[in-house]
């Protein structure tokens, strides 16, 4: 099973909210929780993107060793320094800070650069109980558990964003399976936990609950460098809090995120742009 292709004419049929006139609270306000003491930079390439791609309100959840040069490199950004462990990751008083901060946005993307821990565990299961619409990246996905078959509906789908291994930890099997069977073992997991997910690759595949998929194969070789990711998670995170619907966001982020790439690559060369020139592209992208 392949699946519809994506590209823009297939996204005619997903579209996202009017760009409107007004203020930055009429254009959304998201949550970006993410970066460790080793990797804080996570945490700027995920805000920036989201920024990017039309969010109006920014706040960033990180450790607290982060906050202060990350508050300073996104002066766009209300920042939270949260409790941080021994490791550099958070630690568990940062659960009831996120749960605060979580009161007052649209949409929430977790994950890029945070350090993998059982307070991830935690920190996911506050994050689904929200209202906010939620994309969950990298340290959360393998610390979800499946949802039972009598569990109340989400207010929000969850958006899953995992890669091979990340997809098969969700699965509890090899990786190799994933390789090689990846839209069936996308289907699998986005029924588990009734989310929509993205099986990330050379060749993505966006899966529903409801067993629809869409592949995307474009893009440039020089996506394939450390911080893309994380990029691609900010302009998901950003189209979720202008409003869109959380298959619409997904499909338009995966084709964006490819197309920035492209255009850098006819720029730049197929290889060597940095994760941090995607997102610059994202804005001429967007449809009008």
């Amino acid at each position: 099973m392949s699946g519809t292709a994506l590209d823009r004419k297939a996204l005619d049929k997903h579209s996202l909210p009017a760009v409107i006139d007004g203020g930055k609270e009429t254009k959304g306000r998201i949550l970006v929780v993410a970066g460790s003491r080793d990797v804080p930079g996570a945490a700027l390439l995920a805000a920036t993107a989201a920024m990017r791609a039309g969010a109006g309100k920014l706040r960033i959840a990180t450790v607290e060793s982060a906050a202060m040069p990350v508050g300073v490199a996104m002066p766009e950004a209300l920042v939270f320094g949260l409790p941080e462990a021994a490791d550099g990751g958070f630690a568990g008083a940062a659960v009831k800070r996120i749960e605060e901060c979580i009161e007052e946005v649209d949409a929430v993307v977790a994950g890029p650069g945070v350090k993998r821990s059982q307070v991830c565990k935690r920190i996911a299961r506050v994050l689904l109980q929200s209202d906010a619409a939620v994309a969950l990246d990298v340290a959360f996905l393998e610390m979800l558990d499946p949802v039972k078959e009598r569990a109340p509906e989400r207010p929000s789908t969850p958006i899953l964003l995992p890669n091979a291994g990340e997809l098969a930890a969700l699965l509890d099997c090899q990786a190799r399976k994933v390789e090689g069977d990846p839209v069936g073992c996308g289907l699998r997991a986005a029924r588990l936990y009734r989310s929509v997910v993205l099986v990330k690759g050379v060749t993505s595949h966006v899966v529903t609950p409801g067993g629809e998929c869409w592949t995307y194969g474009g893009g440039s070789p020089g996506l394939g460098v450390s911080g893309s990711g994380d990029v691609l998670s900010g302009i998901l995170g950003g189209l979720l809090a202008r409003g869109a619907e959380p298959l619409n966001a997904l499909l338009w982020a995966v084709w964006l995120h490819g197309q920035a790439g492209e255009r850098l690559a006819k720029k730049v060369g197929p290889i060597g742009f940095l994760a941090r020139e995607i997102a610059g592209e994202i804005p001429a992208l967007l449809p009008r």
